[in-house]
C-alpha cells in the first residue's frame, strides 16, 4: 500500500486514534439491553434510543464530511472526539438518574432520546474525517488496503470495547459508559499533540465544499449495498442481547459479560478477516463484497435456529468475520469512485449508509422480536438474499467493463 512518505507516522497515529473511537462505538451495545431493562424500558424503547442516535449521524455525518473538506480533517476529528467524550458522560449520567429514580422511567426514556441526539450530532463528525484523512495520504492502489486498516483499527477497539465492557459491567452497568467518556478524551488529547493536519487542500472559506447526492450514479451502487447491508446488520445487532439473554435465561449482568464476549469474539475475527485477507490479497471492492454477503447469509441462519451459547458464538464469529471484508470494501468502492477533491464528501456520504441502517434496523428488530424471537434474523436473512444477487450483477457488470 503506497503512502505519502511524510505521513508514515500519520497513518499510525490516525490508526491508534480509531481504536479508542471502535472502543467508543461498541461499549454501548454490550450493556444497553440489560441496562433499559433494568430500569423497565421494553425492546421498542431501547431500539428506539440507538434508531434516534443513529438517524442525527446519518443527518449529520454527510454535513461533517464537506466541512472536513474546509475546514481540515485534524479540526473535525476532534470536534467529533471531544463530542464523543462530553455527550457519553452527559448520557451516563441521565440513565444514572433514572436508575436511581431522580427521573421516572417516562422522564427517563426522553432524556435518554435527547441526550442521545446532542451526543450524536457532535460525533458524526469522527468516522467521515477519519475515512477521508485515510483517502488522503493513500494512492488509488492502496486505497481498499488503507480502508482495511481503517476498519481493522477500528476493529480491535471493537474487540476491547465489549469484553472490557462487560468485565466493567460487573462494578456497576454504567461503569463502561464513564471508563469510555474517560478513554474517548485520552484519545482526543492524543490526536491534538501528535496527528499532523492531511495534505488535502482545504476549500477557501468563501468556496461552498463539494456536495455529493445519494442519487450520484458513481457511488448509487455502493450507497445501495450499504443502506441494506447496515440495516441488516443493525436488526440483528440491537436484538441480539435479548437473545442471548433469553436463550441462555441470564441474568442483566451476565447478559453484559457473555454478550460482551461474544461482541469481542466477532470484532476479532473481523480483525483478523482484515489483516489477513484483505492486507495480503489484492481484489476489488465488489469482489470482497462477494466474499462477505454469503457467509453473512450463513450466519443470520444460526441466528435464527440458535439454541446453545456455543451456536451463537459461531454465529457471531462468522458475521465478524464476513463484515471484516464487507464494510471496508463498500467504502473503499465508494471512495475510488469520485475525485480527490470529493474525499469529505463522500466519506460523510458513504459513511451516513451505516446511521440510515441503524436508524431503521434497531425498530423494525424490536417490533419483529416482541413477535418472535428468531424473526428478525428470518427477516434479515431473507433481505440479504436479494442484497447478494444485486452483488453478483454488478460485479458481472464491473469486471465486463474492465
Amino acid at each position: 500500500m503506497s503512502i505519502a512518505p511524510d505521513f508514515r507516522y500519520a497513518r499510525i497515529i490516525l490508526l491508534i486514534s480509531l481504536v479508542g473511537m471502535g472502543f467508543g462505538f461498541t461499549v454501548l451495545f454490550a450493556i444497553l439491553g440489560p441496562l433499559g431493562r433494568e430500569v423497565g424500558f421494553s425492546e421498542i424503547q431501547i431500539s428506539a434510543i440507538i434508531a434516534a442516535s443513529s438517524l442525527t449521524v446519518f443527518i449529520a455525518s454527510p454535513r461533517w464530511g464537506r466541512l472536513s473538506d474546509r475546514w481540515g480533517r485534524k479540526k473535525v476529528l476532534l470536534i467529533g472526539l471531544f463530542g464523543y467524550t462530553f455527550g457519553t458522560l452527559l448520557f451516563a449520567t441521565v440513565f444514572h438518574m433514572t436508575l436511581i429514580g431522580v427521573l421516572i422511567p417516562v422522564i427517563g426514556f426522553y432524556s435518554l432520546i435527547l441526550a442521545r441526539v446532542a451526543h450524536a450530532s457532535i460525533m458524526a463528525a469522527m468516522m467521515p474525517s477519519a475515512s477521508a484523512y485515510m483517502a488522503d495520504i493513500t494512492d488509488l492502489d492502496g486505497r481498499t488496503k488503507g480502508m482495511g486498516a481503517v476498519g481493522a483499527a477500528t476493529n480491535i477497539g471493537n474487540v476491547i470495547g465489549p469484553t472490557v465492557g462487560g468485565l466493567l459491567a460487573g462494578i456497576t452497568l454504567l461503569t463502561p459508559l464513564w471508563f469510555g467518556a474517560g478513554l474517548g478524551a485520552i484519545t482526543a488529547l492524543f490526536v491534538l499533540f501528535y496527528l499532523p493536519e492531511s495534505p488535502a487542500v482545504k476549500h477557501p472559506p468563501t468556496q461552498r465544499a463539494p456536495r455529493l447526492k445519494y442519487t450520484d450514479p458513481r457511488i448509487r451502487p455502493f450507497i445501495a449495498v450499504g443502506v441494506l447491508m447496515f440495516m441488516g446488520m443493525a436488526l440483528v445487532q440491537q436484538t441480539l442481547p435479548f437473545r442471548f439473554q433469553d436463550v441462555l435465561f441470564l441474568t442483566a449482568v451476565e447478559t453484559a459479560q457473555t454478550f460482551g464476549a461474544a461482541m469481542g469474539l466477532s470484532a476479532a475475527a473481523s480483525l483478523a478477516s482484515q489483516m489477513l485477507l484483505m492486507q495480503r490479497i489484492d481484489l476489488k471492492p465488489f469482489q470482497w463484497l462477494l466474499c462477505g454477503v454469503p457467509v453473512l447469509i450463513v450466519a443470520f441462519f444460526l441466528m435464527a435456529i440458535a439454541e446453545t451459547r456455543e451456536m451463537l458464538f459461531v454465529a457471531m464469529f462468522l458475521q465478524g468475520a464476513a463484515m471484516g471484508v464487507a464494510g471496508p470494501s463498500f467504502m473503499a468502492g465508494a471512495s475510488l469512485a469520485v475525485s480527490s477533491e470529493e474525499q469529505g464528501a463522500v466519506a460523510g456520504v458513504a459513511g451516513s449508509c451505516g446511521p440510515l441502517g441503524f436508524t431503521i434496523g434497531p425498530i423494525a428488530g424490536g417490533f419483529l422480536y416482541q413477535i418472535a424471537p428468531d424473526l428478525p434474523y428470518w427477516f434479515t436473512l431473507v433481505i440479504y438474499v436479494p442484497l447478494l444477487v444485486f452483488v453478483i450483477v454488478i460485479n458481472r457488470r464491473l469486471s465486463m467493463n474492465i
